[in-house]
């Protein structure tokens, strides 16, 4: 692994006030190419008096912008839209370059984020309040809503552009100014779109972006001037962003890990079933929070549906994103390291190792933060392969011998994020999509991340707040409600009255 000099490499700055603003911290990390394992640049790492120069910034910007008609915000968010989607090929290019996803893959996610762009072009629709004319005499009742100011996202490695997307598009049409923090491990999507929003026309210091670590996740949970925050990540962090964003009276939505499962049952078409197990395992090398790592088979179809799926990966090319291959390498070499260890883990458990993703050819640098796509069977439910969230390409499966185990099995997991039942009984499913304690569920679609028009979140340990992502929950958690109560005296009127209003 060659690591460029920090003196020699290109150092990612902040987005402030319209511009990208080099860091004077004098701290940096380094940012890799994980299909070449070499250092490529450095990210700037945020002081304190950078996160107090991001705040204010989208503090002094946010009155002009919160007066700013909804047909003139409109504008602007339309304008990003039709940039975005005619340069989506640079930004894939750049996350390929700094998360490892194939380029296929780096271009499904900014699509989804498209979507709640495009749904945050009509946000004027989901604004609109209610009237009640003539509650007493005289008296009409109405409500608004209204931005909340200034608002934080702060954003995992594994969807450098479409989780923020999950959140900026609304929290700005609605008339908010907003801070991103992107991970460190791949900055430099933010700082694109940061020069898209220039493009398009936001003033300067609606969209900024804030480059570091946790001392610049605290910096913005403690801020007196950030009203809400926003987070994807880990359950252990999401719950520690919850608890204190809530201690300094922050508004939270914090999303947190997951282990999803996908109940397949005797009369499921099989081959339907292999090509979403391993499209929903394997894909994005399985760093996908939504990426299902658990196969429940219903017996007798484990044997069947392995041999599917060793026939499906067998095809599989792992390799540089770059280059037209299926899957490519994770993230950095210790997250690598990391998820390759649970394979001994599953060893040790007693498990059967169906596929063996470590030490396979690759189609790139023999650098790369390699490993291949890999099926675990009959994994223990006590093996914390089963119980851990491993977020690469690894698979399990855990045989069970009717539907009620699987639900039972599937239910008394601490994750509750998504999950997949694959059938052909529509009486199975609909009591499944009843009966399962799950956030977001599928019916012989493994992945079940709904349009941008619904809201994304899971239960439990996956979910920390009231409100979900995007949809009709986004735009309930960028503003907050306002009831006004009017009365216009007829000319006629007259006299005093100090008695309270019985009316």
């Amino acid at each position: 692994m060659s690591v460029a000099s920090p003196n020699t490499a290109t150092v990612v700055p902040h987005w402030i006030d319209g511009a990208q603003s080099p860091s004077r911290s004098g701290r940096t990390a380094p940012v890799y190419d994980p299909a070449l394992g070499v250092v490529t640049k450095q990210v700037a790492m945020a002081d304190r008096a950078e996160i107090d120069a991001a705040v204010a910034s989208a503090r002094a910007a946010f009155p002009a912008w919160r007066d700013t008609s909804l047909a003139k915000r409109q504008t602007v968010l339309f304008k990003f839209r039709e940039l975005l989607d005619a340069r989506k090929g640079e930004l894939a290019e750049i996350i390929t370059s700094e998360h490892g996803k194939v380029l296929s893959d780096a271009m499904g996610e900014i699509t989804r984020g498209l979507e709640v762009v495009e749904f945050a072009t009509g946000l004027a629709h989901h604004l609109k309040g209610e009237y009640s004319e003539g509650v007493s005499t005289g008296i009409d009742v109405y409500s608004t809503r209204q931005p909340l100011g200034v608002v934080g996202i702060i954003s995992p490695f594994n969807f450098p552009a479409m989780v923020p997307m999950w959140f900026f598009p609304i929290a700005i049409a609605a008339g908010n100014t907003v801070v991103v923090k992107p991970s460190e491990k791949d900055p430099s999507a933010a700082i694109w779109m940061g020069q898209l929003w220039k493009e398009a026309g936001l003033p300067d210091g609606v969209f900024t972006v804030l480059n570091g670590d946790k001392e610049a996740v605290d910096g913005l949970l403690e801020h007196p001037d950030v009203q809400a925050i926003s987070f994807v990540g880990s359950t252990p962090i999401a719950q520690y962003v919850y608890e204190q964003g809530a201690k300094y009276g922050k508004r939270v939505q914090a999303l947190g890990g997951a282990k999803n499962h996908m109940l397949v049952l005797p009369d499921a078409d099989l081959d339907l079933t292999a090509d979403a197990a391993v499209n929903a395992g394997f894909g994005s090398a399985g760093e996908r929070c939504m990426a299902i790592s658990v196969v429940v088979a219903v017996e007798p179809v484990a044997d069947a549906l392995i041999e599917k799926i060793k026939e499906r990966v067998a095809t599989l090319r792992t390799g540089d994103g770059r280059r037209g291959c299926d899957m490519g390498p994770l993230v950095t070499e210790a997250h690598r390291d990391k998820v390759a260890s649970y394979i001994e883990v599953a060893e040790a458990d007693g498990a059967v190792i169906a596929i063996d993703g470590r030490g396979i050819e690759v189609d790139g640098e023999p650098e790369g933060f390699w490993l291949g796509p890999t099926l675990i069977d009959q994994v223990p439910v006590t093996s914390r392969v089963y119980t851990e969230e491993i977020f690469g390409p690894v698979l399990s499966v855990v045989r069970v011998g009717s539907y009620e185990e699987g639900v039972d099995l599937i239910n008394n997991g601490a994750f509750g994020n998504g999950t997949a039942i694959f059938t052909n009984d529509g009486g199975a499913a609909r009591r499944f999509q009843n009966e399962i304690q799950v956030g977001m569920v599928g019916i012989n679609v493994p992945i079940p991340v709904p349009v941008a028009t619904f809201s994304f979140g899971g239960w439990k340990a996956s979910m920390f707040g009231d409100t979900k992502a995007h949809g009709a929950e986004g735009v309930k958690f960028y503003t907050q409600l306002k009831a006004v109560t009017s009365r216009w005296l007829d000319p006629s009127h007259g006299g005093l009255n100090l008695g309270f209003p019985q009316n």
